[in-house]
């Protein structure tokens, strides 16, 4: 009987290429759920390169202009143990980060009711086998992976797990499919100096700059795609605001004078931190290293629900510490690509006694190397803290939390004792080695940044406008071009589903 998997396809197109390459060596009957704006929606309807079975979009089934039923919400929330508001709180298009529409709570549920319906009505229609699916962001794809789960749909999750240059396809996001734990695992026998050379290979911060130095471009050519989108934008027709919640509000003249805003600010918050943020630090003196996340991400919005402010976050640590330490907080590179933190946030931050804010250009590696603890939320900082003989408190449930030197807080009352633990705390190469050993079998070179880069350049006017009209022929291109990344990341898919299926068959 043939595997039925179904795709969620996004707005990078990932993992409809691998559902193009998928075809060819796996027999299985395709569907897919399209969670696209409404320019590429034409490709999806006329495209013959991927021979889906059914295609549902998700916008066409999602409306907000009727009273939710709490009753069935409630018993939604019940029968699969899905917390709705703890998703829907922290979707940064409903609250906190855009002000293009305020949504009320019953536009939110009536939102919700909508979308907890069609994926039910999806997977009792055709009761899928698998679910190939990029890491969720958007508080509505973590609703379906969630059902997916509960409803016994194996999710097969694409993601970078905190390391640069590599990926892994698991059940859980950021987490290892394994019944193995470290004990089972036979290491290397490396050193803590053989260690490093891996991470200085597969550093994160050397993916993640590569790209944002690919986006600000050479000669003014992100200048000139910028213009270039913002001419598209204005020119073409703006169907988004009628039939997609993402875009409510968000008329041309708004967003135009937004991005134009967003330019302005990010440039007055770097003169701010050029004058203020500390550019020299003092590595010779005790202190512990809190590096920022970046607010509308998902490790803090969707791994870290119940720890979204940082501030508070921050301020806790250094009521922690013990006499004697400092705490080095430091923006993060990467909060360059959402305007920077706002000033009032970096003065709170200031204002906290014994505790410095540093500039983003400061060597994190540096700082790790010094400190005696690294504190983060979920960030890759603290898998690299172990390398350099550095426990971490982490709090939330990621990918590295398998170590015995990561400790994962569950309620900030036990930070002071935890803080105190991880000052004291022995980091064991061996332990270090396992897990690296483990990560390596469990995940495979590609640069997915590097990919999903060349894409957006390629279509999005180097992400500055997505929604834009995808033709057969250019995408075919393009996948010919990236053939050597995509075939070998349809053939991890294919991998792992037969993995899933073997287990199952020992299991039964």
């Amino acid at each position: 009987m043939k595997d039925k998997i179904l795709f969620w396809l996004g707005s990078d197109f990932t993992q409809f290429c691998v559902s193009y390459y998928l075809q060819k060596s796996h027999d299985a009957d395709l569907y897919a759920i399209a969670d696209i704006t409404n320019k590429p929606k034409k490709f999806f309807q006329e495209q013959q390169l991927v021979n889906f079975k059914k295609v549902w979009y998700f916008h066409d089934h999602i409306k907000s202009n009727k009273k939710p039923d709490l009753e069935y919400l409630s018993s939604f929330e019940k029968k699969y143990n899905i917390d709705i508001w703890k998703l829907a709180i922290n979707e940064r298009i409903f609250y906190r980060f855009f002000n293009f529409h305020k949504f009320t709570s019953d536009e939110i549920l009536s939102i919700d009711e909508h979308a907890c319906r069609f994926f039910e009505q999806v997977l009792d229609e055709i009761k899928p086998d698998f679910f190939i699916t990029k890491e969720p962001v958007f508080h509505h794809l973590e609703l379906f992976y969630e059902l997916c789960r509960a409803r016994g749909v194996r999710p097969l999750v694409l993601s970078i797990p905190k390391i640069g240059f590599r990926c892994m396809i698991s059940e859980e996001s950021q987490k290892i499919t394994t019944n193995k734990t470290l004990n089972d695992v036979t290491g290397k026998n490396r050193s803590f100096e053989e260690l490093r050379s891996y991470i200085q290979l597969y550093n994160p911060s050397k993916s993640i700059v590569k790209v944002m130095k690919n986006q600000s471009g050479t000669f003014g050519t992100s200048k000139l795609q910028t213009l270039r989108a913002i001419v598209k934008f204005l020119i073409s027709d703006n169907k988004n605001i009628k039939t997609n919640y993402n875009y409510y509000g968000r008329t041309k003249i708004r967003v135009f004078f937004y991005t134009i805003n967003s330019i302005l600010k990010k440039k007055y918050r770097e003169y701010f931190m050029k004058r203020n943020l500390a550019t020299k630090v003092d590595c010779d003196i005790k202190f512990v290293y809190f590096p920022l996340g970046v607010d509308m991400e998902r490790n803090l919005l969707i791994a870290a629900p119940f720890f979204t402010n940082q501030i508070e976050i921050i301020r806790h640590v250094a009521k922690s510490l013990p006499v004697g330490y400092d705490l080095y907080v430091k923006e993060s590179p990467a909060a360059a690509t959402r305007s920077w933190q706002s000033i009032a946030d970096y003065k709170k931050i200031m204002e906290i006694p014994n505790v410095t804010l540093i500039h983003p250009k400061i060597d994190s590696e540096n700082l790790v190397k010094h400190c005696s603890l690294v504190v983060t939320v979920g960030g890759s900082t603290g898998f690299q803290a172990a390398f350099y003989e550095k426990s971490s408190i982490i709090f939330s449930d990621t990918v590295y939390s398998i170590l015995p030197s990561v400790q994962q807080i569950k309620n900030l009352e036990e930070l002071p004792k935890a803080v105190r633990l991880g000052l004291q705390m022995k980091v064991n190469n061996s332990d270090l080695d396992k897990y690296i050993t483990l990560l390596d079998e469990q995940s495979f070179e590609i640069d997915l940044y590097e990919y999903q880069n060349k894409f957006a350049n390629t279509f999005y006017y180097n992400s500055w406008l997505v929604d834009t009209e995808i033709h057969e022929q250019t995408l075919k291109l393009f996948m010919e071009s990236n053939e050597s990344t995509l075939s070998k990341l349809s053939l991890e898919y294919s991998k792992k589903i037969k993995e899933f299926k073997m287990s199952k068959i020992q299991g039964a």
